[in-house]
């Protein structure tokens, strides 16, 4: 894992396989391994990126100070500055997905390509539902393996029991977090690709259209069956998805996820 110096935080950053550049972007509360399913594939096109946001994994910041998200835009433009890229692909999911999108909105040249999963422009319902699923009372009564788990990724460099502090702070951002417009929106100029699960409690379905029809050349795909967690919990097409994007852009005519949906399709269960 390397660090990288960017907007006044030590970034922790992992990298791997070779390529043009691709950022990618994890949820709240979570990590790199949201992308878990996806980077065998994407590593064999591109050198992927994968910068732990602040306040999560090994990032060290201390949310009593604060948990914003034009914050997470600037540390992304920052790092993708300390590690001299110009330009880059850029893939996020949830609020790396909301993060991606206000960096193609604010820096719209910078970005080659855009993926975003689980994300809307609108407040709600992302505000309720993420105030009801990140109480940490909840989770710790209801979901113990989950709190075990954020425990383990938060805390050893976080501090004992940061997760708890995290997640309220990430909820509360989101009520009242500044939207990106319709002209940012319209300012995104390269190609876009959306994913949402057709039972996704944060997104629904039709707020993923209306994105995409506000977005120019914008694509959709809808995830049959799953909720918000497109890349972990639909593997295999969204794997698919990827390359088949990727693909016809002619940014990566190698990748290839035939190898990859034997491989996931066994680990779904």
């Amino acid at each position: 894992m390397d660090v990288v110096r960017a907007n006044g935080l030590e970034v922790a950053v992992e990298v791997a396989g070779d390529g043009p550049p691709l950022l990618l972007l994890h949820g709240g509360s979570s990590g790199p391994d949201d992308f878990a399913a996806q980077l065998p594939l994407l590593r064999r096109a591109f050198r992927c990126y994968l910068p732990h946001a602040r306040g999560h994994g090994a990032t060290r910041w201390d949310v009593a100070a604060g948990f914003r998200y034009a914050w997470l835009i600037d540390d992304a433009l920052a790092v993708s500055d300390a590690l001299g890229l110009g330009t880059f692909n850029l893939l996020g999911f949830s609020m790396g997905a909301a993060t991606a999108l206000g960096l193609a909105a604010q820096a719209p040249d910078r970005v080659r390509s855009l993926v975003l999963a689980g994300v809307s422009d609108e407040r709600e319902p992302r505000g309720t539902v993420a105030r009801r699923t990140f109480d940490p009372e909840r989770i710790e009564r209801d979901e113990p393996a989950w709190a075990a788990s954020l425990a383990r990724r938060h805390d050893p460099v976080q501090g004992d029991g940061a997760w708890r502090r995290l997640l309220p702070a990430i909820a509360a951002d989101i009520a009242d977090q500044e939207l990106v417009d319709i002209a940012g929106l319209a300012a995104i100029r390269c190609p876009t690709l959306l994913l949402v699960g057709d039972r996704d409690p944060f997104v629904p379905l039709e707020q993923a259209t209306r994105l995409r029809r506000t977005i120019r050349g914008a694509r959709l795909l809808v995830a049959p069956g799953c909720g918000h967690e497109v890349f972990r919990r639909r593997p295999a097409i969204a794997n698919a998805a990827l390359a088949t994007f990727y693909r016809e852009l002619g940014i990566a005519p190698e990748i290839d996820a035939g190898e990859e949906q034997e491989v996931v399709d066994g680990r779904r269960g």
